[in-house]
């Protein structure tokens, strides 16, 4: 068993390096290291977060020229559309503030890409491979996606929009559910 002087030379050295972990094993955890922890923790955050702003994804931010819309089956169906579908099936996106700062501007750039991908109302001059089902992804409110209204009110549709936005996508895909050959 050590005696009480060298417990006290313990001690002593412990106190002198100011150590937590030392503080921690003799048991007098002070009211100083809590700050101490949560200072350097939200530090830490913050440089982790400026180097999050560093990473060039999603900093883009770029609306391709609109090549080509859909002959749209009225001008109700393209309004409804563009109020809420457009963001992501589109080169019209209208770019929200925290699209500017990560990690939305991922999210966010990660959705558009997505979403102009399988279907892009600006570039209806190639294939549209989500064209046929747009339709009846409105229906079942997969379209617009929950998060997005959420951020979005203006995209929010009423259950008489909703139909009126579904049954318009579907008679402006044709009958089959592709796009309308060219007229021209």
């Amino acid at each position: 068993m050590p005696t009480g002087k060298s417990r006290g030379a313990v001690n002593y050295s412990a106190r002198r390096r100011g150590s937590a972990v030392a503080s921690a094993i003799r048991g007098d955890i002070t009211t100083r290291s809590f700050p101490y922890v949560v200072g350097t923790v939200l530090a830490a955050g913050f440089v982790v977060f400026m180097a999050m702003q560093a990473v060039p994804y999603g900093h883009d931010r770029l609306n391709p020229p609109v090549v080509r819309e859909p002959p749209w089956a009225s001008a109700e169906t393209r309004a409804l559309a563009r109020r809420a579908c457009f963001d992501c099936h589109s080169n019209e996106t209208e770019w929200p503030g925290h699209a500017r700062v990560a990690p939305m501007s991922w999210l966010v750039q990660r959705d558009v890409t997505a979403g102009r991908a399988v279907l892009n109302f600006s570039e209806w001059q190639r294939p549209q491979e989500e064209a046929g089902d747009a339709a009846e992804a409105v229906l079942q409110g997969e379209m617009p996606m929950r998060l997005y209204t959420v951020m979005h009110a203006h995209a929010r549709l009423t259950e008489a929009e909703r139909w009126a936005l579904a049954t318009g996508l579907a008679r402006t895909m044709g009958a089959n559910g592709r796009p309308y050959p060219d007229s021209n």
